[in-house]
């Protein structure tokens, strides 16, 4: 009976061992799987007279072949790798749109400016200006279109927010549901191996949507999120939610649901899809919609300014070649009030005031009190200075001013400042009359006829106004711009050359013979004189201007050689028609202008290297997107083939395992045909 015992054991153990082998070969291709093995025991000996025999042997245990630090590892590694192919993903489309020709904006900026040097070589030819307004909408349709996918993006963005958060979810609650089975089989002395791994891929897949934190508590999994937040605690499950963001419902926040609280961890989420997603929207998406935003602000502005200053076909002061970048509808979509807010605070206007200043940031302003606030430079919180609404006018911060427009402030409400964000896609071209484009300076002057001796004025030496029309003060800008055409023509007459020939004088008269200013000049050099002509509405009367001074326009020209006694310079308004084109090359050079950023300590840049250095920012984020993918790809493969040197299936090794429990099992099944023999013979012996 006891070789019949030692036969049967072997027999068991082998069919167990062929069993965990042949359970290996099936699982090959399961994710996340562990190999098994077989781990065999001696059964108790039995005393034979001073010796003791052996009594076969025991299945020990089906033991799980598994190294937690590697399993770790993977995980964190596809966290990485996941993180990296998301934000890839994202920044590789948006690179190749702003470098692109045909879609991005270097394109149509380059194809604008040689519209305008046609134009300035042919002022009064109607078809180069026709040419020049079409490129003139095709550039702010390039602007709204670069922004609208952009928008798309930044939706796009929302979409897979939620859809990951949903999936986290689900992942979650089977990370709880498979806690508490193994936790059952383990409180009754059994090892579940499959829901062992099940667990463990389960947790691995959660990698990649996020970057998970891992605590084993008891046989039980903990997972948590950001800094510490728990999404599992053994058998219990808390939510993870996608809700508009408090300070920018555009844009989706992540927040962990604990039933009784909820708290927004967007900030701190990193890892996984969600991290590579929320890294590129903080880092690339908006800073480029606000480096977009400002190029189309200084476009818009200085194009208007200009065209402000200039004269058109028709002889009339120059209208808006875009639309007002400080319209109602865009200065209010310029702040964002927090959602919490006290519902009586109502909103901030924002007044663009020189976009030369412009930054990319946004900012946040937290009122303090009913009146004070304070205003920080995001993303770095940077304090720009404590203000109050009371101020008038409102303080200038970065070439922006604020306006609570209505309601009243509560000490703790808080605004998102955007001042760029939304430039590119409401920029719109507004002028329809290509006669209406200004590209004549709207002063012009000439010797008057007579002996004038050797009085010259350089062709680059014509007026040049000084005075800035407030293309946004629509009332005074026109009221100054009529009262330009009144008080003009005026005249420049020299007087006599002092006794040492070192000075002359002249006088700066209105059209009625009146002084205006007078001056001095050093005969036979180059003159700039700088001169104001006081304005005068219809009727003659002064234009007065707050607080009660007279509105004037202040212009400089240069004269040059030596004019006799009594030689005079008109000064004229330019007239309907006229083939000057001094303010369209005023316009062509906004080309190479330092018009962006000249609120830095340098002098600025210009437009089309704002521009450049978009695309050069974003490209540099791509390439390095490219060279972190490729080495996450590397760092998750080595993981995947530590952890499958350990814990996966080798199909050479368990086809030789086949051959060897076979064999085994063969054996057994002989000792136990021995043991029946044996008894036979005795049986038949006695």
């Amino acid at each position: 009976m006891s070789l019949l015992n030692i036969g049967m054991s072997g027999l068991a153990a082998g069919q167990s061992s062929l069993m965990t082998t042949g359970n290996n070969i099936a699982n090959v291709d399961t994710a996340g799987y562990s190999r098994q093995q077989t781990v065999q025991g001696t059964k108790a000996s039995q005393q034979f007279g001073n010796v003791y025999i052996g009594s076969g042997t025991t299945l020990a245990d089906v033991r799980r072949v598994y190294n937690s630090y590697l399993d770790a590892q993977l995980q964190t590694s596809t966290s990485l790798n996941s993180d990296s192919a998301a934000y890839l993903g994202q920044v590789t489309p948006l690179d190749k749109l702003l470098s692109d020709s045909g879609t991005g904006l270097n394109g149509a900026l380059t194809k604008f400016f040689t519209s305008v040097q046609n134009v300035n070589a042919k002022p009064g030819d109607d078809a180069s200006r026709q040419l020049l307004l079409s490129d003139t909408q095709a550039l702010s349709n390039r602007f709204n279109s670069m922004s609208s996918q952009l928008t798309q993006q930044n939706a796009t963005i929302n979409g897979n927010l939620t859809n990951m958060a949903d999936q986290v979810n689900k992942l979650a609650a089977t990370v709880a549901q498979l806690n508490q089975k193994i936790s059952e089989i383990s409180s009754s002395g059994g090892m579940p191996n499959d829901l062992l791994d099940a667990r463990n891929e389960t947790v691995r897949q959660l990698s990649t949507f996020t970057g998970a934190q891992v605590v084993e508590r008891e046989g039980s999994l903990d997972i948590y999120l950001g800094s510490g937040q728990p999404l599992v605690m053994g058998n219990t499950v808390n939510k993870l939610e996608t809700v508009p963001s408090k300070d920018d419902p555009s844009r989706l926040a992540l927040q962990v649901n604990r039933g009784s609280s909820s708290i927004d961890i967007t900030s701190i989420m990193t890892g996984g899809e969600i991290g590579g997603l929320l890294r590129y929207r903080s880092t690339v998406l908006d800073p480029a919609m606000n480096e977009l935003g400002r190029v189309a602000l200084v476009v818009a502005d200085q194009m208007n300014s200009l065209q402000a200053q200039g004269i058109d076909k028709n002889g009339d002061f120059g209208s808006n070649l875009f639309n007002s970048i400080n319209s109602a509808a865009q200065m209010s979509q310029r702040s964002i009030a927090t959602i919490g807010n006290n519902a009586g605070t109502g909103n901030f206007d924002v007044s663009i005031e020189d976009t030369g200043k412009l930054t990319i940031n946004d900012y946040k302003v937290t009122f303090t009190s009913a009146t004070d606030y304070t205003v920080q430079r995001l993303p770095d919180n940077t304090p720009m200075g404590s203000f109050s609404t009371t101020t008038n006018p409102p303080p200038v911060i970065d070439g922006f001013s604020l306006k609570l427009a209505g309601g009243t402030a509560t000490a703790g409400d808080t605004f998102k400042i955007t001042p760029t964000r939304n430039a590119a896609a409401t920029i719109k071209t507004e002028m329809t009359d290509a006669k209406r484009l200004a590209i004549a300076a709207p002063l012009g002057a000439a010797i008057a006829a007579g002996n004038s001796g050797t009085l010259t004025i350089p062709a680059s030496g014509q007026p040049t106004l000084t005075t800035k029309f407030d293309i946004y003060d629509t009332a005074t800008a026109t009221a100054m711009q009529n009262g330009l055409k009144n008080s003009t023509p005026t005249k420049i007459v020299f007087g006599d050359v002092s006794a040492d020939g070192t000075t002359q004088t002249y006088q700066f008269l209105d059209a009625k013979g009146g002084v205006i200013s007078s001056g001095s000049i050093k005969p036979g050099e180059n003159n700039t004189l700088s001169l104001s002509i006081p304005l005068k509405d219809a009727s003659g009367a002064p234009i007065p201007a707050p607080p009660a001074t007279q509105y004037t326009v202040s212009f400089d020209m240069t004269v040059a050689g030596s004019p006799t006694s009594g030689a005079a310079i008109n000064v004229t308004l330019s007239q309907p028609g006229t083939l000057d084109n001094r303010n369209g090359t005023a316009l062509a050079g906004l080309q190479t202008a330092q018009t962006v950023d000249t609120g830095s300590s340098s002098k600025g840049i210009s437009l089309t290297d704002a521009y450049g250095k978009l695309v050069e920012n974003v490209g540099s984020k791509a390439a390095q997107g490219k060279l972190d993918s490729a080495a996450t790809d590397a760092i998750l493969a080595n993981a995947k083939g530590a952890r499958d040197s350990l814990s996966g299936v080798d199909l050479d090794e368990e086809t030789g395992n086949l051959v060897k429990y076979q064999q085994y099992y063969t054996a057994s099944s002989q000792i136990i045909k021995a043991a029946q023999e044996i008894f036979s013979t005795l049986i038949n012996s006695l």
